[in-house]
């Protein structure tokens, strides 16, 4: 069959992390794609991450003519997972596209697991629930032998569609446990060369990959509608065969690995580093893991050794408090310890940092911001809390819900709940703690180069001139934000009980 791929996630739909200009291809996607080629069909691909919008997508269908096109998110992309609204507007706009021009249509990714009747409404013929690849090549190779009927759908597990108004489930389909099986990405079938261009901003290539699929820890309002509480890894062995093969057919400077954790196993990663050495096959990498996961014996000492550049830390809150409310199963002292230890065995560190759940005070606010001034981890990233389906936090919170359930785009910084305090103050804590770690981090490069002058440079210079600017502007943000924390506003008042 000829079958048309995409995904809806359009980066020129997300300002924020379009003027970042960091795109990576939908390696989800084209894990997918690989497989239904493996099998024979005639596939193709609508790439959304770099075009210009919907209507490119309608050109694809008309050039490609396909019989079935299939919306196939990109599960290792967390912007996926957190469903935004634009890019579920761009989704149905896709599927109405594809069902006027005469296609089956199917969409599967992790908010048509969670809402498989918006999706359906929409005009999609099938939602595929869960992980994606083999209910695809099931469904596609019964539509290969015409309309399937009901009892051949209702043996297909994974899948969700309509008898009349009704939605109808098929059971659980699950998850793969040997991903090594899995087909090489059809890297092929992106366009490498707009991505380079791209990329040439930043002085480096950048691509993704992934070593694992899924995350077996219970933070509470983590999301799992693809993998569930399993995890499963791919060995030393492919992964390293895959960085031959994108190093020998496209030289990326850089690699993404966007597990939720890279290397569970202390072992893996040492292994990882061992065959790395013995086949010159290193690309510097930037990854996520735990800090608990990190003080292992051999983990920071390896990844150093495997070509870490930085490692991004889910350190969430500077309060112990918060990190128990969370189920997170680290402390403070662990955050502490691993990013310092990271430091100094030359890997840079970041931090995900997470505001605005239950309870939280403004004292344990400053503890974050003490945390990050104490450690200046080498970047930031922040947000507030987000109910995602499935989750134990958003079954705490979704009698208190408002009628926006997800944000627009990846810098609306919403409320969804009722917080400790009011969205407004929110976005400006973000402006502020920005400010002050920007401010922070430009004083202790200046200080470097002064000690060495011959290393003064232009991107010095803004550096001095964004600093003046963030001290002159921040009394003003700080007396804003307190004016912020004292409106009226009723938070949710709950008893914060561990998940099991």
């Amino acid at each position: 069959m000829r079958v048309l791929f995409g995904q809806s996630y359009y980066l020129r739909f997300d300002a924020k992390l379009w003027e970042s200009q960091q795109p990576y291809p939908p390696l989800g996607t084209l894990y997918a794609a690989a497989m239904l080629r493996e099998t024979g069909h005639d596939v193709h691909l609508f790439d959304a991450m770099l075009a210009e919008g919907t209507e490119a997508w309608a050109q694809a269908l008309d050039r490609a003519q396909p019989q079935v096109a299939v919306i196939y998110e990109d599960n290792f992309n967390y912007l996926s997972k957190m469903s935004l609204l634009r890019m579920r507007e761009a989704a149905s706009t896709m599927i109405q596209a594809a069902r006027k021009r005469g296609c089956v249509v199917i969409v599967s990714g992790a908010d048509m697991t969670d809402h498989p009747e918006s999706y359906l409404s929409y005009g999609a013929d099938y939602v595929i629930l869960g992980e994606g690849e083999q209910t695809l090549l099931a469904l596609i190779d019964l539509l290969r032998k015409g309309k399937p009927n009901a009892r051949a759908l209702q043996s297909t597990p994974g899948l969700a569609y309509l008898k009349g108004d009704t939605v109808q489930r098929t059971g659980s389909r699950p998850v793969m446990r040997y991903l090594d099986l899995l087909p090489r990405p059809a890297w092929d079938l992106i366009d490498m060369e707009a991505y380079r261009r791209i990329w040439r901003k930043h002085g480096r290539f950048s691509l993704n990959l992934v070593t694992t699929r899924g995350c077996p820890f219970h933070c509470n309002w983590c999301a799992k509608p693809i993998w569930g509480q399993q995890y499963h890894s791919h060995s030393p062995q492919y992964i390293v065969e895959q960085m031959q093969y994108l190093k020998t057919h496209y030289a990326p400077d850089h690699i993404w690995f966007m597990d939720d954790i890279m290397g569970i196993r202390d072992q893996w990663i040492e292994e990882f580093a061992d065959l790395l050495d013995a086949q010159q096959a290193h690309i510097p990498f930037k990854c996520l893991n735990r800090a608990d996961l990190l003080l292992r014996g051999q983990t920071i000492p390896a990844l150093a050794r495997a070509g870490a550049e930085i490692v991004w830390i889910g350190a969430e809150s500077g309060s112990q408090k918060i990190l128990d409310a969370m189920d997170k199963g680290i402390t403070v002292e662990q955050i502490y310890e691993a990013a310092r230890k990271l430091h100094e065995h030359g890997v840079k560190v970041a931090f995900f940092l997470q505001f605005g759940y239950p309870s939280e005070t403004r004292e344990d606010i400053e503890l974050t911001l003490k945390m990050v001034r104490d450690l200046m981890p080498d970047d930031i990233g922040i947000s507030v809390s987000y109910p995602l389906p499935g989750t134990p936090f958003y079954h705490r919170v979704r009698d208190q819900l408002s009628q926006q359930a997800n944000w627009y785009d990846s810098a609306d910084l919403a409320m969804l709940y009722h917080g400790p305090f009011v969205t407004e103050f929110y976005r400006q804590l973000h402006t502020v703690m920005h400010k002050d770690y920007r401010s922070r981090k430009a004083w202790r490069a200046l200080r470097h180069v002064a000690a060495h002058p011959t290393q003064f440079s232009g991107q010095h210079l803004r550096q001095l001139a964004q600093m003046l600017y963030y001290q002159a502007t921040l009394p003003f943000d700080r007396r804003r934000l307190d004016a912020l924390a004292r409106i009226p506003h009723k938070p949710t008042t709950l008893p914060i009980i561990p998940s099991n």
